[in-house]
């Protein structure tokens, strides 16, 4: 094969947000390791780190548009969406994880590190376009995930969260790549266009469905079903979101959800589209098992992160409400979600790290009188929590409304009316929280200031709630073209 020049800058350009990524991890990594006088600087240095991928994937994505190393990679306007919201997911991690990382006794910098190369695997996953290289990028965002969730490794629940998260993670991807197997030895490919391409000729060919993409549709969903905490493929999510830091508990969340969503729109948008008859079926189950099972069981929850935990479930069912429109509006539904869920959810998990810096605790009956003790800090809570129940002005209405209407638009009126049933049950919980702070009993005595950092980051995640929910046009139409890079519109 003759060496291109042009084809080779032009491979590594499109490359070049994750690989300046990559290397200031390794910076930031080794200078933990090897100058322990560096580690203080560690949160200031991955914080301009991020700012400048961000800045980087601009360049890109201004200058570069097309496929990369022999179509395996691209990084079209799907990319540069969910790039921009997994970077604003890990910036404000980095800035909101000061506090737990200035009581670690060890290790400060690494945990920087461990969430840039998990950023690198988030990054590489949303360009994916064949199986091998999307599964390669899942692996390095997870395992380091592993890791931050037991980073607390003399507390017993957070050693028990990354037990389990490593061990029904290890499962879950052997699932995974058992689906992608499956694919290939009936295709003969992994390159979605031309597994969309192979499983039309199957169809052509034999006129049915076959029995063995129907196991495998099957295996990719309970892969997925695990990475997006989609029940009944939860089951690990309540202890690993209490016994993980917070910061990761918010990090895993949003962040990895979020690359997971791209890559799960690749796959059955594009990949298995030709199949969409059964899958968007098993997507409709799983979506109104998700929100039964997540709603009803957070009710009952006494503690604020296993609350938000189930309360997590429940909103990848939302959010998957939009899939089995299998079209352009759809995946516009689920995007304008996943932006309106980053802000929402990132925001009341920052204001639990606010309380717990101040409390010691995450006890839901601890926050009463919170309006009292600290006013800034129950609003913003209030905020978030209002969004998350999809009331407006809030991007949480509009992201439900856009789903629910992908849906409707699709004749699945069954799956909306439990959408809509199981929003009433979520206000339900949500607004004891707020009650709790606003109305109490008695009067706890004395209050607490809110960090700076905190505030800062309270105050982005404040802003983006409502400006999505108020002036939604801008965002619409950005993650509207993103859509229709890949799925023609109808």
């Amino acid at each position: 094969m003759n060496f291109n020049p042009t084809q080779f800058y032009a491979d590594w350009a499109t490359i070049l947000p994750e690989c300046f990524l990559l290397l200031w991890a390794c910076v930031i990594t080794g200078a933990a390791v090897f100058g322990r006088k560096e580690e203080q600087k560690s949160g200031t240095f991955a914080i301009w780190t991020l700012i400048g991928t961000v800045i980087t994937a601009v360049w890109v994505a201004l200058t570069q548009d097309g496929a990369a190393f022999g179509g395996t990679f691209v990084f079209d306007r799907l990319a540069v969406v969910f790039k921009e919201i997994i970077l604003g997911g890990v910036i404000l991690t980095a800035a909101a994880s000061v506090g737990t990382v200035a009581r670690l006794r060890a290790h400060r910098g690494e945990f920087y590190g461990l969430i840039l190369f998990s950023a690198v695997g988030m990054m590489l996953m949303v360009s994916a376009t064949e199986l091998l290289t999307l599964y390669i990028s899942l692996e390095l965002s997870t395992v380091t995930l592993f890791v931050l969730a037991a980073y607390h490794k003399t507390n017993r629940k957070s050693a028990e969260a990354g037990l389990k998260y490593v061990i029904l993670g290890g499962i879950s991807s052997a699932v995974l790549l058992y689906g992608v197997a499956i694919l290939y030895g009936m295709t003969g490919t992994t390159e979605l266009v031309k597994l969309s391409q192979e499983i039309q000729k199957i169809y052509m060919t034999s006129g049915a469905f076959p029995p063995g993409l129907a196991l495998a549709l099957l295996f990719l969903l309970a892969g997925f079903g695990f990475k997006l905490a989609l029940a009944p493929f939860h089951m690990w999510a309540p202890d690993v979101y209490e016994g993980a830091p917070t910061p990761i508990t918010a990090y895993l969340s949003v962040a990895s959800k979020a690359a997971a969503l791209a890559a799960f729109l690749r796959i059955f948008f594009v990949g298995v589209q030709p199949s969409q008859l059964i899958w968007t079926q098993m997507i409709a189950a799983l979506a109104a098992l998700a929100m039964i099972i997540g709603n009803a069981t957070a009710i009952v929850q006494t503690n604020i992160k296993r609350m938000l935990a189930y309360s997590s479930v429940a909103q990848i069912g939302y959010i998957l409400v939009g899939a089995v429109a299998v079209d352009a509006w759809g995946a516009t539904a689920i995007t304008y979600y996943t932006m309106a869920y980053l802000f929402a959810n990132m925001g009341a998990f920052v204001c639990v790290i606010a309380f717990a810096d101040r409390t010691g605790s995450e006890e839901i009956a601890d926050y009463t009188a919170l309006s009292r003790r600290s006013p800034l800090l129950a609003g913003f809570l209030s905020l978030f929590l209002l969004s998350l129940a999809g009331i407006p002005p809030t991007a949480g209405f509009l992201a439900k409304y856009y789903v629910f209407a992908a849906a409707i638009q699709k004749g699945y009126l069954w799956l909306v009316l439990i959408g809509v049933a199981t929003s009433v049950v979520a206000l339900y919980y949500y607004a004891t929280v707020i009650m709790k702070m606003y109305f109490p009993a008695d009067q706890p005595e004395g209050g607490f200031p809110v960090a700076r950092t905190l505030v800062i980051v309270l105050g982005v995640a404040a802003l983006g709630v409502l400006t999505l929910g108020i002036v939604p046009g801008p965002f619409v139409d950005w993650v509207k073209a993103a859509a229709q890079m890949f799925v023609p519109p109808t």
